[in-house]
């Protein structure tokens, strides 16, 4: 989340650095209409540049997730980069073909060396076949899971949910379990009742519940790694350097 600590707001403006206080006040300092009723104060700055950066620590909160997840799917199952990753294909509105790379990915055929750990994930694999209702015949085909890793969802944002749901059918016509997996509990219950009519596991930050609900007990019981203990471990460390940056996000200079 460093980067975020640099954000400055662009207030229309082209300039990738952002504006700079100075700039600011100058620039709504001359609007004569912001001017006369006090938008030209430093502390609307600070409005901006706190909504702005909070955006940017949402995204790089995202992308450690999405990292840490990846890892720990890779390290305790002893996979390849290769066998953790998976990609599929789509046509863009231009006509051109686009790549997309998931999160992570487990497939039986990867850890067959290893049987006890293979029938672990199996038995999970029958069990969220068996939560979303699929026919035995349809869950005997599953090869194995993918992954679309989330720190929250809270979007209602419809070109990304068709995004997970084309990223859903695509994984679904490998033989593999789509899966939603959210860190926090901070989600849309409307998006991922959607989700889920359409097939779609999904895992929230819940710390109860069964390993086909919570992100943390699937850890716990299906990778073997203590995901939640691992945050509690660190959590001084971490938030002190989050309530630093917001810190800086929410002071004008």
């Amino acid at each position: 989340m460093g980067s975020t600590i640099h954000y400055k707001p662009k207030f229309g403006t082209n300039d990738e650095d952002g504006i700079s206080l100075e700039r600011f006040t100058d620039m709504y300092g001359a609007d004569p209409f912001y001017h006369w009723i006090g938008l030209d104060s430093p502390l609307m700055y600070a409005a901006h540049k706190a909504a702005g950066g909070m955006t940017s620590v949402y995204r790089q909160i995202g992308f450690g997730c999405e990292r840490l997840f990846k890892a720990l799917v890779q390290d305790n199952f002893e996979l390849t980069a290769d066998q953790v990753h998976w990609s599929y294909t789509a046509e863009k509105k231009d006509g051109t073909i686009g790549t997309l790379t998931l999160d992570a990915r487990i497939d039986l055929a990867h850890i067959g060396t290893k049987p006890e750990i293979r029938q672990r994930v199996r038995a999970w694999l029958d069990r969220c076949c068996q939560k979303l209702e699929m026919s035995a015949e349809r869950t005997a085909q599953i090869k194995g899971v993918v992954f679309e890793v989330r720190q929250g969802y809270k979007s209602a944002d419809a070109g990304r949910q068709n995004k997970d749901l084309q990223f859903g059918m695509n994984a679904e016509h490998q033989n593999y379990l789509p899966v939603l997996a959210v860190i926090s509990t901070q989600v849309s219950h409307t998006v991922i009742r959607r989700y889920r009519n359409a097939k779609m596991l999904v895992l929230t930050g819940t710390q109860r519940g069964a390993d086909v609900d919570s992100t943390y007990e699937f850890f716990r019981s299906v990778v073997g790694f203590d995901l939640a203990n691992f945050f509690e471990r660190n959590s001084e460390q971490m938030r002190k350097r989050c309530t630093s940056i917001l810190g800086q996000l929410l002071t004008p200079a």
